[in-house]
């Protein structure tokens, strides 16, 4: 197999050939055929997420084909179809994990992180936390809906049911969530980096109400709000764009510090939460769900030994939608 591999944070992945791994008595071997660029694979790469093992393969938006199973794996079979996520593995005994709440696992692992994964020609994954994919959709446009679409689902989930909702940072995550918003009859408000005039085209395009700039308010107040891009900065905006009894829910794995702010902005029971993870019950019913809403995902494909382009060009924004790595 090959791999674009991370041997030292804050430095270019390189391409390197392995030997091909052999799956485990619970693990099944994937043949990839595509993984996302999430915005966490850069804080893997900064070394933001705090100590990991090096060198990894980073990558946890996978698609790709059982080659092999493991003598113990059952309702998996070589030729199927399958997504590998960011939550690769819970112990399953901790006070979480036996309260239906395994994001918060005590002894996790994850995927592109913590275990190797998908920007790679191939990859291991425990069979327990892999979601058969079925046949319909494109490898590519499935990848970003394996982190990015199931992050976003969680954080809506967390949201609550409120009609008006604001989304701060437009990036994959967001574009696939404005598009699940409008199905359910929400209004989405899209806020971008300031002066983003393309990006807020984009938001308007999807279907938004209303797009503009992190340093505007709303023309009305929202419902609740979720903040996907890493800047601690949007989270006292944010509280002063909701209603009373508003909910804003960080929705990023990493965020900058944030400032101080007025306790008059969390006053008038506000809430203020975070997303951590998530859940194989989040994947299976977002994934069931995406069929029948026909997200349509704006994608950028790149070679698998560019994925150093495409790590720069998340960084600094120079698409819309989601990166897409392909062997």
């Amino acid at each position: 197999m090959h791999a674009m591999v991370l041997k030292k944070h804050k430095t270019a992945l390189a391409w390197t050939e392995l030997p091909d791994p052999e799956p485990g008595p619970t693990e099944i071997r994937v043949k990839i055929a595509a993984c996302g660029v999430c915005r966490t694979d850069l804080h893997v790469l900064d070394g933001e997420l705090g100590p990991g093992p090096l060198p990894i393969i980073p990558g946890h938006e996978i698609v790709g084909r059982i080659d092999a199973v493991g003598a113990a794996v059952t309702g998996l079979q070589v030729g199927e179809r399958v997504g590998i996520p960011w939550l690769g593995h819970t112990d399953g005994t901790c006070p979480y994990c036996r309260a239906q709440r395994e994001n918060l696992c005590d002894h996790p692992v994850f995927t592109g992180f913590t275990r190797d994964g998908g920007y790679a020609t191939a990859a291991l994954a425990d069979a327990r936390f892999a979601f058969p994919l079925g046949e319909v959709g494109s490898d590519s446009s499935l990848a970003p809906l394996l982190c990015a679409g199931l992050i976003g689902w969680r954080s809506l989930t967390i949201a609550g049911d409120g009609r008006k909702l604001g989304l701060y940072g437009f990036g994959a995550a967001a574009h696939i969530l404005a598009q699940v918003a409008r199905w359910q009859g929400r209004s989405v408000y899209a806020f971008t980096q300031p002066g983003d005039a393309r990006t807020q085209k984009f938001a308007l395009e999807l279907g938004a109400t209303w797009a503009g700039g992190s340093d505007e308010r709303p023309p009305e107040p929202l419902d609740a709000a979720i903040i996907f891009a890493p800047v601690g900065a949007l989270v006292p905006r944010a509280l002063q764009a909701v209603r009373k009894g508003g909910r804003v829910v960080c929705g990023g794995i990493h965020m900058s510090d944030i400032p101080s702010f007025p306790y008059s902005l969390l006053w008038e029971e506000r809430e203020l939460l975070s997303v951590a993870n998530l859940t194989r019950r989040d994947g299976l019913d977002f994934l069931k769900l995406a069929p029948q809403i026909g997200i349509d995902v704006k994608i950028t494909r790149y070679p698998l030994q560019q994925a150093n382009q495409a790590l720069a060009d998340l960084r600094a924004g120079r698409f819309e939608g989601a990166a897409v790595l392909t062997p």
